[in-house]
């Protein structure tokens, strides 16, 4: 019974990771216009460095089940440094240079204890903001992914729409309503049932380029780096902010599971510390940065999954399946509104943590002000147009065209500014 729960565990864990690893190269690819064989390639080396950068923060990083996955952040600065860069190629090699440096300074501040103290910065209110703000960014992106609104397509393909929604409403029921295996297998039978019923109505795409049966993830696949002055305080301010996205994801996993917050610094630098070398490794081998998935603590709470060890049986399966490139062109085929709308239904218990987190004390006048300040320009910079910051300086144009960054930074500012006033009694 033990190993049939721990592998059913496993293969769901599994399927969360790669429904969380498939989109984003796919967003990448559309914005370089890499083509099929680079594509492939882009998503082989994607599976390598999440397993490799999950494996190593479950080991001796956080030592808890939290998914590296390819940040959100990282993408925003990938689309807005294609839209800036004088090439394609040259944007992408500075790009790899950009991730190594961001990962050296964020090395250097775990191994140096600063992540340690700077932990105080990040309130309850800070890593609140930071999940809302988050499910605000990413749910457009898992909208349009269930509405089939993909690459070239503007219009909501109903089909796909109504297996994505179908799918969403099997994984948030099941979890919710249902009981025992039913419920802690709510994605894994969600997926499941979507990509058959996807496949049984609309068909799937066959494979149409010849891949090798086993190869290695290819280094520096878009060439060798090249470095650019101006990729350094876009680095540092990257780091800082990523060290948001770390602890955030240690208190939502620590809360979910239950776990005391005794040695929480600890993980925090630890985690730190990895998530410099697995940026150096991203940057190694041209892929999108990984950085800690608050939606793993969602997961965890859609499942009841609290065991590491399935977790870390998923990650060596996923590298695995990386030095294989049928598998990974298979697994390519999952249906975008599938994979999304079971990562919409995570997202869910994400929105929950957030106001969890808000609320852990009064929301006096004080917090009401800076989160709404936060929340208003935040939010307000995600529905900006891509090309209203065009004008600015490169560093002001990835910064600002960030809104998860400007309100998570807006948020952490306000709150070092506008000091909360301690009652004191005068005798």
């Amino acid at each position: 019974m033990r190993f049939t729960t721990t592998t059913m565990e496993t293969f769901q864990w599994l399927l969360f990771l790669l429904a969380s690893s498939v989109a984003m190269p796919i967003v990448i690819g559309a914005v370089f216009h890499l083509s099929g064989t680079d594509l492939t390639g882009l998503m082989q080396r994607t599976f390598f460095t999440v397993g490799i950068a999950s494996l190593l923060q479950a080991l001796i990083g956080y030592r808890l089940p939290i998914m590296e996955g390819p940040a959100g952040i990282w993408v925003s600065i990938f689309t807005v440094m294609a839209a800036t860069g004088s090439s394609l190629t040259g944007t992408l090699q500075t790009l790899q240079s950009m991730m190594i440096v961001t990962g050296l300074f964020m090395f250097l501040l775990g191994i140096t204890k600063i992540a340690r103290r700077m932990l105080p910065i990040f309130t309850p209110l800070v890593t609140g903001t930071f999940f809302f703000l988050l499910t605000v960014q990413l749910s457009a992106t898992f909208l349009e992914g269930m509405l089939g609104l993909q690459g070239s397509t503007q219009t909501i393909q109903i089909k796909e729409a109504i297996i994505a929604f179908i799918t969403f409403f099997i994984v948030l029921g099941l979890s919710v309503f249902a009981k025992g295996w039913l419920s802690n297998y709510a994605v894994f039978i969600g997926i499941l049932i979507g990509w058959i019923t996807f496949f049984l109505i609309i068909g799937g795409e066959g494979v149409t380029q010849e891949v090798p049966w086993f190869s290695l993830p290819e280094s520096f696949a878009f060439g060798l780096p090249t470095f650019d002055l101006s990729v350094i305080p876009i680095a540092l301010i990257t780091a800082i902010i990523s060290i948001s996205n770390v602890v955030a994801s240690v208190v939502a996993t620590t809360q979910t599971i239950g776990l005391k917050e005794t040695d929480q610094d600890i993980r925090v630098n630890s985690g730190t510390t990895l998530s410099g070398i697995n940026h150096g490794i991203a940057g190694l081998f041209s892929t999108i940065a990984n950085v800690p998935l608050a939606t793993s603590s969602g997961f965890i709470a859609l499942t009841g999954q609290k065991r590491k060890i399935p977790f870390v049986y998923a990650t060596i399966i996923l590298i695995i399946i990386a030095f294989f490139p049928p598998l990974v062109t298979f697994i390519a085929t999952i249906p975008a509104p599938v994979a999304n709308a079971a990562l919409m239904a995570s997202f869910v218990q994400l929105v929950g943590l957030a106001i969890k987190n808000m609320t852990l004390t009064e929301l006096d006048q004080r917090k009401i002000t800076i989160v709404g300040v936060a929340y208003l320009v935040g939010m307000g910079t995600m529905f900006l147009p891509a090309n209203v910051f065009n004008g600015l300086p490169s560093i002001i144009q990835n910064i600002m065209s960030n809104g998860l960054l400007v309100g998570t930074g807006l948020v952490i500012l306000l709150e070092q500014l506008w000091r909360e006033q301690r009652n004191s009694c005068v005798e």
